[in-house]
């Protein structure tokens, strides 16, 4: 979207407005690209043009207008009525909708067509004070001058003209195309982009759209090909970028050498020598380039918006079948990725599962089917494990006296610690109320603070890291002839699997969960649905309020545990029509019974 001068928004004459429409609309809104709309498959059963007309209005608050009206529908679907020109296009059925006739309007639909036609008109002069005057005082208005005032309102993104047809049998499509023509923008209607200096982002550059300007292009989309590597599409603003040209792009601050220019069309491509501003095009074998990247001319630096990628929300864990295709696997996630920039690919330190995230199950099927298809590759995908913490509510001591023969010498130290539970948000703390000495040396401590610390990576209940908790250093007994580093730092540890003994056996260890923040934006009609659902997942609804534009939005914190599933679970409840984001807030005590499942699960109790 970010990269097109125009746009044909396509729906269904049965179903009208989609949920994915809406989306793919608040992007082209966002972007500013002017729309013409096509009301497809009238030709089905349920197909009504009228209706799809009225949630174009409704549901995407929009301003359509008709330049054309059915001729006829469902089975008995023949072709289009063009109201700026008030003739009737019939296609033939033997041809595929290859040849058309043009005739005048059938007199048993004529009285509609007239006021259709007085409708659209009265909008339309609406947009030009001379055509309206023109109108008011009962002149006729000439077909190019509607033409021309509603390509001026569509441009200005005032108005979509709306088109019909029946695209498998290729009827209304000739239409459809001259409509491309004479309502979307050609690349000179379009202001010129404006770019920044890469080493001075306040200084603004303009790349207008013309052949002797310096090059600048941006590269919008990567795609592995098999037989020639990467494919990287771009869009060119300024300039002539030719094969054989040496372009450079700034954020990585490297040349790229342009080998292999081609133009891609749906099912083949055309390989050509040179890309002119307002062109779309692919370049074959770029190394040092991504999405979102600049190629400018290195005499004229400029770097371009980039493309903003929402962060994904869900995450599976992928796992190769053998060693042997481990490393494979991993090459083929990073192409991926490479391509798809709004998908991220992960290490998890705790469980050392590596992590593909995207943004719904849907995105990671696509992308899991991928690997599997195009790289070949033979992998486990699964649930990632929910990185539980654990943490103490009382306080505990215990002292240990570490005593050992090693290696013909003696180890000797005794320590007495005190456990203490401190605030979650303060992670984990050790303080000594124990003076340093000449034979208490700083670096005794120091062993004894590693040895809590160490200690701490592994809880008394699952073996999760730990939160919450204090270490205070009370006493220790130090023999010079046997006083060692090691001997602290084991005598440490003992002490507080000592102390975590007595606190378990007390039930004053628990275990800790990530609590994510929710934040869930749908229509009115299903909020309650929703509100029920994340009851149900334990969640905690924090606020509701109104949408600007329509809508309400919840905000609620749910423990990530019950959000597997969510992004599919929340379009069933809202009929595709509800978003969520998702983002960590804090680590929370696990209801009893919760706990219970959990410690069975793994074996624990």
């Amino acid at each position: 979207m970010r990269v097109l001068d125009g746009a044909v928004a396509v729906f269904d004459a049965v179903s009208g407005v989609e949920p994915q429409s809406e989306t793919v609309w608040k992007q082209a809104n966002k972007y500013k690209v002017p729309r013409i709309c096509f009301i497809n498959k009238m030709d089905r059963v349920g197909a009504d043009f009228v209706m799809s007309l009225k949630t174009i209005r409704e549901k995407l608050d929009a301003n359509p207008i008709p330049v054309q009206v059915p001729l006829g529908v469902e089975d008995t679907f023949q072709g289009v009525v063009d109201l700026i020109e008030n003739k009737a296009f019939r296609w033939k059925e033997s041809d595929l909708g290859a040849t058309y006739e043009i005739e005048e309007v059938p007199s048993e639909i004529k009285e509609e067509v007239n006021r259709f036609r007085t409708e659209i008109v009265e909008k339309i002069v609406e947009f030009d004070d001379g055509l309206l005057e023109k109108y008011l005082n009962g002149e006729e208005v000439s077909v190019a001058d509607l033409k021309r005032v509603l390509r001026k309102a569509t441009l200005a993104l005032k108005v979509f003209p709306v088109f019909c047809g029946a695209a498998f049998k290729n009827k209304g499509i000739q239409p459809l195309l001259d409509g491309v023509v004479d309502y979307l923008p050609s690349p000179l209607d379009v202001p010129p982009i404006v770019g920044t200096h890469p080493e001075k982002p306040e200084k603004e550059i303009d790349c207008p759209t013309k052949f002797d300007a310096p090059v600048a292009a941006l590269a919008f989309k990567i795609a592995s090909d098999p037989f020639s590597g990467t494919l990287t599409y771009i869009r060119v603003y300024s300039g002539i970028v030719k094969a054989g040209d040496q372009l450079y792009n700034p954020r990585t601050d490297k040349k790229e050498r342009i080998q292999k220019l081609v133009k891609m069309h749906a099912n083949h491509r055309e390989e050509v020598q040179l890309l002119k501003a307002g062109d779309i095009g692919a370049v074959v074998g770029l190394k040092f380039t991504g999405t979102g990247d600049t190629l400018c001319a290195g005499s004229h630096p400029v770097v371009l918006e980039s493309i903003s990628f929402p962060e994904p929300v869900i995450s599976v864990a992928v796992e190769a079948k053998s060693s042997a295709d481990q490393e494979k696997m991993i090459q083929g996630l990073q192409k991926l990725e490479r391509e798809d920039p709004s998908c991220r690919l992960r290490t998890d330190p705790e469980t050392g599962q590596i992590l593909l995230s995207g943004m719904g199950e849907l995105h990671l099927d696509i992308l899991v089917d991928r690997l599997f298809r195009e790289h070949k590759i033979h992998a486990n995908v699964g649930k990632p494990q929910v990185s539980y913490r654990e943490t103490v509510t009382a306080a505990a001591e215990a002292e240990h006296i570490y005593e050992r023969l090693l290696g013909g010498d003696n180890h000797y130290a005794k320590v007495r610690l005190r456990i203490e539970s401190i605030d979650l948000a303060k992670g984990i703390q050790f303080e000594s109320r124990v003076a340093l000495t000449t034979l208490f040396n700083a670096s005794f401590l120091t062993a004894i603070e590693s040895g809590f610390r160490e200690a701490c990576e592994v809880g008394p209940l699952a073996n999760y890291p730990m939160l919450g908790i204090k270490g205070l250093l009370l006493d220790v007994e130090v023999r010079p002839e046997a006083a060692s580093e090691m001997a602290f730092k084991a005598a440490t540890s003992m002490a507080f699997r000592e102390c975590m003994t007595d606190l378990t056996k007390r039930e004053q260890t628990q275990l800790l969960e990530p609590i994510m923040k929710l934040e869930v934006s749908g229509p009115d009609e299903y909020i309650g649905n929703v509100v029920g659902d994340l009851n149900s997942r334990r969640g905690r609804i924090q606020s509701i309020s109104v949408k600007p534009g329509g809508g309400q939005i919840i905000l609620a914190q749910v423990p990530l545990a019950g959000l597997f599933g969510y992004s599919t679970d929340v379009r069933s409840l809202s009929q595709g029509r509800a978003s969520f984001s998702l983002e960590f807030s804090l680590y929370q005590i696990v209801p009893p019974k919760v706990k219970s499942e959990l410690l069975a699960k793994m074996g624990r109790f």
